[in-house]
């Protein structure tokens, strides 16, 4: 699933959304395409009272962790 990174009137990052929401603000004409790579497109309103959410990842280390085990254990029978 595609996501479309949005801007809002003030250039300040919001969520990204589905493409299928970008083309119907676009087409509304509630947004214009702001950077073609990676695209973005910016609201054309500002809407101060929306607090974007802090967007993350989180890594998991389960397969790090079986290659350390793997090694430990290929060393020890050495």
């Amino acid at each position: 699933m595609t996501k479309v990174l949005i801007l809002d009137a003030d250039q300040q990052p919001l969520s990204p959304v589905r493409i299928s929401h970008a083309r119907a603000l676009l087409s509304q004409g509630k947004a214009a395409v702001f950077q073609r790579y990676p695209f973005t497109i910016i609201l054309k309103e500002s809407f101060s009272q929306i607090q974007p959410e802090q967007l993350g990842f989180k890594l998991q280390l389960v397969a790090t962790k079986a290659v350390e085990a793997r090694r430990q254990q290929a060393g020890s029978r050495r």
